[in-house]
């Protein structure tokens, strides 16, 4: 047996993937359990829930695989640092110590955590793990693969030829020349969380026209054959970490929005923002459009499979042709399980089969949340048809928690960790953003339809994607969908087979409504991480007002105990 241990931390979601003789057997994140969104800490509670899940000990490895080099980061960091001196002045300090005080040693404090010998832990390359990610646990034999992110050792986009079991880089762009740090920079002006509100931005981006073309031709050029250039004087990500944009910025666009400040898009200040993010949305698009084109030509495969956390963009993914497939966990994340795959070949071990599901997580134990509801006072019982009765509560217009099964891998609720409502009328989704998920009011919901019946409620989308919720497509009858439908006419839909426990509740909502849709998004509260096991699912739902919640066959409500 070869059992790989996959490893990402450092820098923002921190992760943990088991392979076990090819086989991918968990991946989960490190936020997930600590609780804290976005936590880069060394993922040591996802390692032991990965090892629980194989039946191994850490004793048992055979390799441990950090994501990335961090040899090479610190020498990138440090040279980047150096080359902007004296800007860099008082950042120098805060990267050197950052890379110090931990991050370089990670490989080392791996084995002493884990207690294993030091020879067994290696690294990849930061962008050949998330190239492995996507073509690794893609449909495809044969693919040209597109990696990009914000920044990985040196490279912050590249491009591969996958076939079988090999992956070849044949190109790249180098750092500070980024899409992801461009779409980071002008997160960070709209007032948004860099790594957490880029997805904000996405969805902000509908609200506007982008009508500021010329102004965002100045901070990135995009070049005929589909490589890109950024005006490096607009940013300033080797001086203040926490921006990533200049001063000129604030020059050209005008003066950045506060952070947290209520939105209101009928004002003239809040629409030009939005016209911003629709602008930056359109101009990614642009270059994602021919970067793809250009790792088709490179590689002479039309196949085409993407990572990196800019590949986590729907709305850009919907836009480009052809056979497609992104990685559910698109992000940093994601290198943990492409380092795990890449660990387990080396070792003569087969390539994967396809990803047929993201739930990888830790199980949630229904005795546990049976036994907490009840010490809370709660009515909590067990039913003997738990999907009817959930089916039954969403067709008569409540709004429920769903928890059964392994958590998912990646950004997305996907029906095991899920809000569960109707897909209209419109006020469903008002109640959720306002009053349940307490956040910007320009935010959509996914709908979730079975498979089969997707081609009567929507147009054209990605078959490789839609499982994964990772495109969006076009509403034929808005409406009737009012509820998950974006104000641009689209939905970032989610396909589901009927054979699956989500599926046969969505296919009993159909039988029960007519349409075979549910309303999905999340099951977390505003700021935190997606609910894991039946403690989160409990606090949860005692700090927000669902109708009821479900995990597994307990059926959890407010009413007195029966």
């Amino acid at each position: 047996m070869s059992a790989v241990l996959g490893v990402s931390a450092g820098y923002h979601d921190a992760a943990a993937a088991l392979v076990i003789d090819g086989c991918i057997v968990a991946a989960m994140q490190e936020e997930r359990f600590s609780r804290v969104k976005n936590d880069p800490s060394l993922p040591l509670s996802a390692i032991a829930a990965c090892l629980r899940a194989g039946g191994i000990a850490a004793g048992a490895l055979d390799a441990v695989v950090f994501y990335e080099n961090p040899y090479a980061k610190l020498e990138r960091v440090m040279l980047s640092a150096l080359r902007s001196f004296p800007r860099s002045f008082w950042q120098f300090p805060r990267a050197m110590a950052s890379q110090l005080a931990g991050k370089v040693w990670v490989k080392d404090a791996l084995a002493d955590r884990l207690d294993v010998d030091r020879a067994k832990v290696t690294h990849q390359e930061h962008h050949r793990s998330h190239a492995a990610s996507a073509f690794y646990t893609g449909p495809f034999a044969r693919a040209a693969v597109l990696t990009v992110d914000a920044v990985g050792e040196e490279a912050s986009t590249a491009i591969w030829k996958g076939d079988g079991k090999s992956l070849e880089r044949v190109d790249q762009i180098a750092f500070p020349h980024s899409l992801g740090l461009l779409y980071a920079a002008i997160t960070a002006y709209l007032g948004f969380e860099v790594n957490e509100g880029e997805y904000k931005v996405m969805g902000l981006a509908a609200f506007g026209v982008p009508a500021l073309e010329d102004e965002l031709a100045k901070i990135v050029t995009l070049h005929d054959d589909g490589t890109f250039a950024l005006a490096l004087p607009y940013f300033a990500s080797h001086t203040d970490t926490e921006l990533g944009f200049g001063k000129k910025v604030e020059a050209l666009l005008g003066p950045r929005r506060s952070p947290g400040a209520p939105w209101d898009l009928a004002s003239d200040r809040d629409r030009r923002y939005a016209n911003v993010a629709a602008t930056l949305q359109a101009v990614t698009e642009r270059a994602m459009l021919g970067l793809a084109a250009r790792a088709r030509r490179l590689t002479g495969e039309d196949a085409l499979c993407l990572a990196g956390g800019v590949a986590l963009n729907a709305v850009c993914n919907a836009k480009i042709p052809g056979p497609l497939f992104v990685h559910p966990a698109a992000g940093d994340a994601g290198g943990a399980l492409g380092a795990a795959i890449l660990g387990a070949i080396d070792r003569g071990d087969p390539r994967p089969a396809a990803l047929a599901t993201a739930a990888l997580g830790e199980a949630i134990d229904a005795g546990e949340a049976l036994q907490l509801a009840r010490a809370l006072g709660l009515n909590a019982l067990r039913t003997n048809d738990p999907i009817a009765a959930a089916a039954e509560q969403i067709a008569r217009g409540d709004v429920i928690a769903f928890a059964q099964g392994r958590f998912e891998w990646g950004p997305r609720a996907l029906g095991q960790r899920s809000i569960l409502a109707r897909p209209a009328p419109a006020e469903i989704k008002e109640r959720i953003n306002r009053v349940i998920k307490r956040r910007e009011p320009f935010r959509p919901f996914a709908p979730a339809v079975l498979s089969q019946d997707a081609p009567r409620y929507f147009g054209s989308f990605a078959e490789h994607l839609a499982p994964f919720m990772t495109t969006t497509a076009p509403v034929k009858d808005p409406d009737a969908l009012a509820a998950v439908t974006h104000i641009d006419g689209s939905a970032r839909l989610q396909t589901v087979a009927e054979s699956s426990v989500f599926g046969d509740l969505i296919a009993r909502v159909g039988r029960a409504t007519g349409t075979p849709i549910v309303l999905n998004t999340s099951l977390n509260g505003k700021g935190e991480p997606i609910v894991a096991g039946a403690a989160d699912a409990l606090s949860f739902f005692m700090a927000h007002p669902v109708d009821a919640l479900f995990v597994e066959d307990v059926l959890i409500t407010r009413g007195k105990p029966e």
